[in-house]
């Protein structure tokens, strides 16, 4: 079912068994198979743009680019552009300006962010991205972000890739229309590992966002799913986006403190 106004927004991510995305030291290793990195470049290129938080692109060393050229020839036969757009999300606009995504100038770079940002931040932000669009007081309003993406940029399709406090954010907002997942046979552990879908979550089951398996594969060691979203949702939504924004909020602001 089609949402006017609003891009399709499908999500990959790679996941341990136990369910973590990365270790507790939030620093990012590769641990699925090769074929995970050929399925998410498979998949940026089905992508107008490619979004994620500002922790992932600060941690990682990632451009959130399309990938080699046999990925753009492929994206040029769908009639997408040559390079996506890139998306970094910091409700403080807490960015570390040496970040990889910087110093590759393939394609604009647009900052989402709240009116949390300090001025000089603000200003910073403005000379590193090609744009810097405020949505929201104190936390995101991401349908009203992901309306002007749509509008402004022409973003039809949207690809998440984290981390676990976007990820959350989104499903909160009922936003998320496909899931993509790389389950590998590894334990994390650790109660500080972030997880798919991070933040305060459901108080009951009624409350938690629904999904539908659409297919399921195997590729070496590591299972390759891809879920749907169902098209109702539980009574008891409104509660959880309340309480998971208010989360994304708060975690983002005590990471700005720290830095």
């Amino acid at each position: 079912m089609k949402r006017p106004g609003l891009p399709f927004v499908f999500l990959n991510a790679a996941l341990t068994a136990d369910g973590k995305i990365a270790p507790a030291s939030r620093h990012f290793e590769p641990f699925a198979g090769p074929r995970d990195r050929q399925h998410m470049l498979e998949l940026r290129a089905r992508a107008d743009a490619v979004m994620a938080g500002a922790r992932t692109v600060d941690l990682d060393s990632v451009n959130l680019g399309p990938g080699p050229a046999r990925f753009r020839r492929l994206r040029r036969q769908r009639g997408l552009a040559e390079n996506n757009l890139r998306i970094i999300v910091s409700g403080a606009g807490t960015i570390d300006p040496e970040a990889e995504i910087f110093r590759h100038h393939m394609s604009p770079i647009i900052v989402i962010t709240t009116e949390r940002v300090s001025k000089p931040k603000l200003r910073r932000l403005q000379g590193l991205a090609d744009e810097v669009k405020v949505v929201g007081r104190t936390e995101i309003d991401f349908t009203a972000a992901l309306r002007w993406l749509r509008a402004k940029w022409k973003v039809k399709s949207l690809l998440c890739e984290g981390g676990g406090e976007l990820n959350g954010a989104l499903f909160a907002a009922g936003l998320v229309d496909e899931v993509h997942l790389t389950i590998s046979p590894v334990i994390f552990g650790g109660r500080a590992a972030p997880t798919l879908a991070d933040g305060l979550g459901v108080k009951k089951l009624e409350e938690a966002a629904r999904l539908r398996l659409v297919s399921m594969s195997r590729q070496g060691a590591d299972l390759y799913l891809i879920y749907g979203r169902n098209r109702r949702r539980k009574a008891g939504t409104s509660h959880f986006l309340s309480n998971a924004r208010q989360v994304y909020s708060d975690r983002l602001n005590n990471m700005s403190e720290s830095n």
